[in-house]
């Protein structure tokens, strides 16, 4: 076994983390739950969301026997809502492809919606104690870092560099526990700013350490200027404090999701509320806008307050609109930032009542 290897081993064995709900009982399903959730985001943040998703759906049968809505509702508030429509997708796929039996090579698990190389790379290493190199966003920044490896990890070429630097280290033996090990080491000590090289154990002859590089490895993505995109949405409440959602189109932001109306640029709210709901209102208030920064833009959200002196009808016969009560426990996915306008929304009203 390489030196790298042993000494991330021996490191592991010590401060690596232990407990993760995923690590108690490995089986396919619950690795590749857990990786799709993990993609981009905190094990911190993901936690709670896998847990009741597992509850939810103890079976890869029983996820895909799930309505996507419920998905969607369980997913809720944990970002890159694509992850979910591609977790239900799989999960029917093998249900019914595969008799519920997962791939047990990488290109077989590649081959469902949502996973990629690095992503199968773990399944395999996790879940069946397969050898399989990684490169997520920790291992990444230990190997550039490691390495010296210069240039945006986002570029083909170095890409490239990386996947073969992680071919080169990954074990024979122990292949589970040096995939876990990485990734731990990325994300507790190698961290993105502020990386502890003192308590390393590659430190001895890490690259970017011994020429002081650690504090601009990797190379962060050439500046530009983030997009912003402003949008005007229709918070329509009745009297009942039911709010209107409408469900967006299946691809996109917050694809098979419920939002709030989006209006369109020459919109007229009390138009828009004539044509469809069948109704006559009052002037609209203007809400507080709300930003929310995606992976490539930011968004800013203007609400536009409505309350209804009664109840409208004319949209329950269409599929893809309903009357949300806030109040009640959600089994829908409802966008993170339109359940923050929702909720302020609700307590004025409390406030007034």
């Amino acid at each position: 076994m390489n030196s790298f290897a042993e000494r991330l081993l021996d490191w592991s064995e010590k401060f690596g983390r232990r407990g993760l709900p995923w690590q108690k009982k490995r089986t396919p399903y619950g690795v590749w739950v857990s990786e799709i959730m993990l993609q981009q985001t905190r094990a911190g943040t993901v936690i709670p969301y896998y847990t009741r998703l597992m509850t939810a759906f103890p079976t890869v049968h029983d996820l895909a026997a799930a309505q996507l809505d419920r998905v969607l509702g369980l997913w809720s508030g944990l970002g890159y809502y694509a992850r979910a429509r591609n977790l239900h997708r799989a999960a029917q796929l093998i249900a019914e492809e595969r008799g519920g039996v997962f791939p047990t090579t990488v290109e077989g698990l590649m081959s469902l919606p949502g996973v990629g190389r690095s992503t199968a790379g773990a399944i395999m290493a996790l879940a069946h104690g397969k050898r399989a190199p990684i490169l997520d966003g920790n291992v990444k920044r230990v190997l550039a870092r490691y390495e010296a490896v210069e240039g945006w990890p986002g570029r083909a070429a170095i890409q490239k560099t990386l996947w073969a630097y992680a071919e080169r280290y990954t074990p024979h033996e122990r292949v589970a526990e040096y995939t876990q090990a990485i990734m731990d080491l990325g994300a507790t000590v190698c961290t993105r700013t502020r990386p502890r090289c003192g308590e390393c154990p590659l430190a001895a002859d890490c690259k970017a350490r011994i020429r002081g590089l650690q504090a601009v490895l990797p190379t962060p993505h050439p500046g530009k200027v983030r997009p912003r995109r402003d949008v005007r949405m229709l918070l329509i409440a009745n009297p009942n404090r039911e709010v209107l959602l409408e469900r967006r189109p299946p691809n996109g932001i917050w694809g098979g999701l419920y939002s709030l109306p989006e209006l369109a640029a020459d919109d007229d709210p009390q138009e828009w509320c004539r044509r469809h709901l069948g109704l006559d209102i009052p002037d609209h208030t203007v809400g507080s806008p709300l930003k929310h920064g995606f992976s490539h833009f930011d968004l800013v959200i203007h609400p536009l307050e409505i309350r209804l002196d009664t109840t409208a009808n004319a949209l329950m016969d269409c599929e893809g609109w309903l009357w949300y009560n806030p109040s009640q426990k959600a089994r829908i996915g409802v966008a993170a930032p339109i359940a923050v306008l929702i909720k302020g929304q609700n307590r004025s009203r409390e406030m007034l009542s």
